[in-house]
């Protein structure tokens, strides 16, 4: 096994056991906040997202992106890059603070003011953090960021409970992402040693602005076509029914995005290196699908089946509202189980470009979707973007895949054995369900349903299936991976 697989694989595992662990922060925090505060306090932070979402998109331009991909980059050039992100930084902070009164003005509500205001400090922040945590990333250096983001999240949640529980409101949800900022930020400092050197303009970065600026304009245009029906909610419906929304949209994306972020990073920096290697770089990429996949469809199963007793013992009693929004949204955690991987693939192989077409595509279609279910509430809202979501599901695999080295008959494939092992444990789930009756606690039920569905999409996929001698390849190249770090380690 060479050495940079190994050190795929074991970037790989660190960085799903990391996100397993912001995972459950998060969880936490959640179940934590949506007893210490009110639907509304959710509603107004959200009500901010319509300028904060839009311009943190801007923070990075995408130049950690264009930074990860390049095969070469000289200390000249993250200098400047560096300058060039702490530059928009500053300007993003300052635009922030500009758009509070139209804030207050658009929603009628001018409590607005000063959290838009407080929340640009976050871009200055961030822009700070952007080549250090790129630079790990491209010396694939996941156990280091795994550590810095865990303690980011421990940090945020201590700051954020305590806020809460001394009556703060919606300021101790904004104090949690300002406090996350600032550890991460000293922590990749801290990590890497890098300090940056005076910017220069004759470095060569013109093409790596070119593909940072790609990159966010399709991060804009998706960022838009995902939050536009916040701010339709927010306007036309209020801060209460956003908070629901929102909590029943934040909840439903929580498991994929994490496993999305625990993976994507790894995959897209491991197939970023091996670009021109195209034999290698197929294989790697079916193997990280088969596993985000694989993972991505019994989580589906559960939160179809028992969302009522995940929204009571996450959120409690007097977030039902949002149980109907939850299950509504549930086809998409599959839909982006499914098409979120492509994305790896097209900035791998520098088709970024191509990836903005089809962002350009599913805005006006998810937007048009929200517009026809607004008239009927969160519940109309959300049953119209899943349905925009699935049918758009098969014209986006397709047009991802034209032309690379990844045909659609590779990825079906791929995705065929998982799919049927997770229909036959929706079946199984179902089932129990009725079994359980409701009589039983919420916990108990999450507990038993959770394990039978395990077991029977694994008994299923592995045995049934025939797929047991691939994950045991799997398996033998992590444990082949982490015996050579072992023994890296006592050579060094």
């Amino acid at each position: 096994m060479d050495n940079l697989k190994g050190m795929i694989i074991r970037g790989g595992v660190v960085r799903l056991g990391g996100q397993a662990a912001n995972f459950a922060l998060r969880l936490g925090v959640m179940a934590a906040l949506a007893r210490l505060l009110d639907p509304q306090d959710f509603g107004l932070v959200a009500m901010t997202t319509v300028v904060t979402g839009i311009l943190q998109l801007f923070t990075t331009a995408g130049l950690s992106s264009a930074t990860v991909q390049r095969d070469i980059v000289t200390n000249e050039q993250m200098s400047t890059l560096f300058w060039v992100n702490l530059g928009l930084g500053l300007v993003l902070a300052l635009l922030c603070a500009a758009t509070a009164p139209a804030l207050v003005e658009f929603y009628h509500e001018p409590r607005l003011f000063w959290l838009t205001v407080v929340a640009g400090l976050g871009f200055f922040l961030s822009a700070v953090a952007v080549q250090h945590s790129a630079l790990l990333q491209r010396q694939l250096r996941y156990t280091t960021l795994t550590v810095i983001e865990v303690l980011s999240q421990v940090a945020s949640f201590g700051a954020g409970v305590a806020m809460a529980v001394g009556g703060l409101g919606y300021w101790a949800i904004l104090g949690m992402t300002l406090i996350s900022t600032v550890v991460y930020t000293v922590c990749v400092w801290a990590a890497t040693g890098w300090i940056p050197g005076p910017p220069r303009r004759t470095v060569g970065v013109r093409g790596m602005l070119s593909f940072g600026g790609v990159v966010t304009l399709n991060s804009l245009v998706v960022y838009v076509a995902y939050n536009f029906e916040k701010l339709l909610l927010g306007r036309y419906w209020g801060a209460d029914a956003l908070g629901i929304y929102e909590r029943g949209y934040r909840l439903v994306n929580l498991p994929t995005a994490e496993l999305n972020a625990a993976i994507g990073g790894v995959a897209f920096s491991g197939l970023s290196r091996i670009q021109n290697d195209l034999p290698r770089m197929k294989s790697y990429f079916l193997k990280g699908y088969t596993i985000v996949l694989s993972m991505t469809l019994p989580i589906t199963v559960f939160c179809a089946v028992f969302v009522d007793d995940i929204v009571e013992v996450v959120l409690g009693p007097k977030w039902r509202d949002t149980v109907i929004v939850f299950r509504l949204l549930t086809p998409t955690i599959l839909v982006f189980g499914i098409i979120n991987p492509l994305a790896w693939l097209l900035y791998s192989a520098g088709l970024q470009v191509r990836s903005l077409k089809i962002a350009l595509v599913i805005a006006p279609l998810v937007i048009s979707a929200y517009l026809i279910g607004l008239p009927y509430g969160p519940t109309g809202v959300a049953f119209a973007y899943s349905a925009a979501m699935v049918l758009w599901l098969v014209p986006h695999v397709l047009w991802c895949l034209h032309g690379t080295l990844i045909s659609p008959r590779d990825l079906l494939f791929t995705a065929g054995r998982p799919l049927i092992a997770g229909v036959a444990a929706a079946a199984v789930a179902l089932v129990v369900q009725l079994c359980l009756g409701g009589s039983e606690s919420h916990l108990l039920r999450l507990l038993l349903g959770g394990c039978i569905i395990a077991a029977i999409y694994l008994w299923v996929l592995l045995f049934l299936m025939g797929q047991k001698t691939v994950y045991i390849d799997l398996l033998r190249e992590l444990q082949g991976a982490l015996s050579m770090r072992t023994h890296e380690k006592r050579a060094g």
